[in-house]
């Protein structure tokens, strides 16, 4: 396998649309690197730079070291799984599978031995000899990934493969990929919009908003430490709550006035907030980071209106409002709560985090 390097890469579109701006990023041998972000925000654009199905408009890649700026997509030594399959209607799953070697010349028994690995790993050994009309969304998916793994590529392009799925399915497929790229030690870079599926795959993950990165880091780092207010909110489902509120000083503690309730913070979180006294900060809190309170006390209680119930089984999501906030919180199934009735919360103050209102980058 092999390292992949993006440095300083644009792409400029006619009309001077910047669709990646400026993408520095080195993806290590045996990596599982996720792009996520929003529609348009450049993720497919940088696979495609990488693939070679996209020129670069300025900056550098480079695969194993080489540079691939004008090297044909053929010769890269890549291999890339679309959203759609890209299958051969009137060719059977050998055929699919096979056709790519077969156009590179390899020798027959090697395309056999080849394919017949590849079905073997993906569970798709009886299926070869149908054509994909017969074959259902999840078997024309293990189809596409075979016909990227008999290429023994060194690198893995993903352009999201799992968005045509239902949603069982798309659980059961982020899981053999996962095990896919443990079997295989491959690098791969993969593209998706659901975060959902960036958490649970990426060994990190790159998250993209108008063509810049925000950040990159290990699932846990950007769920827990938050560069900017966008990952913040883009990183979590149910997304983080984020508020606006004025910092002010209260005797030994720094509090938040958020308008309908305070919150009060000591130790580090005050030692943050002190410069800001007298100004607007932005406040946010994850919904599993608010604790429904059955008896609630003054200090930091968040008095809210139940809007929606959205039970989960193993969890409750509840759409709650103050008088000047929506909010949206995760508790454990023990309860039973009415649309329409009060429900108190307090927040988890070492779970916080504050954003400056103007530049929306975290407190640090």
């Amino acid at each position: 396998m092999a390292t992949v390097e993006l440095k300083n890469m644009s792409k400029v579109f006619e009309g001077g649309v910047k669709a990646v701006d400026n993408s520095t990023l080195t993806i290590n041998d045996k990596e599982f690197v996720v792009l996520v972000g929003p529609s348009g925000c450049g993720k497919t654009t940088t696979l495609r730079m990488v693939a070679g199905l996209e020129d670069i408009t300025s900056g550098e890649l480079y695969i194993d070291g080489n540079k691939m700026n004008d090297v044909p997509p053929k010769d890269r030594d890549i291999a890339m799984v679309f959203q759609n399959y890209a299958l051969y209607p009137h060719m059977t799953v050998y055929e699919n599978m096979s056709f790519g070697l077969k156009i590179r010349k390899y020798p027959k028994e090697e395309i056999q031995t080849r394919v017949h690995e590849a079905a073997q790993i993906l569970n798709i050994e009886e299926l070869l000899n149908r054509k994909p009309r017969a074959l259902s969304g999840g078997q024309r998916q293990r189809v596409a990934v075979g016909r990227a793994i008999v290429r023994k590529p060194k690198v893995f392009l993903f352009d999201e493969p799992l968005s045509n799925l239902d949603a069982k399915l798309r659980v059961q497929m982020r899981a053999e990929i996962s095990s896919l790229h443990t079997r295989l030690q491959a690098t791969m870079l993969y593209v998706t919009h659901d975060q959902v599926e960036a958490m649970t795959m990426g060994d990190r993950i790159v998250v993209l908003r108008d063509g810049v990165t925000q950040q990159i880091g290990t699932p846990l780092e950007l769920y827990n430490n938050p560069k900017n207010r966008f990952v913040a909110g883009f990183i979590g489902s149910p997304p983080m709550n984020i508020m606006t509120a004025e910092v002010k000083e209260k005797g030994n503690k720094i509090i938040t006035d958020e308008g309908d309730f305070q919150i009060g913070f000591t130790g580090h979180s005050a030692d943050l907030l002190r410069p800001y006294i007298g100004k607007n900060v932005l406040f946010g809190i994850r919904p599993e980071d608010l604790v429904y309170t059955v008896s609630p006390e003054k200090q930091n209680n968040i008095s809210t209106t139940i809007e929606v119930v959205e039970p989960l089984g193993s969890e409750i999501h509840l759409y709650v409002s103050t008088k000047t906030h929506q909010l949206i919180v995760r508790v454990p199934p023990r309860w039973d709560f009415t649309v329409g009735n009060q429900a108190n919360f307090t927040p988890d103050c070492n779970k916080v985090k504050f954003f400056d209102e103007d530049t929306e980058d975290a407190i640090k």
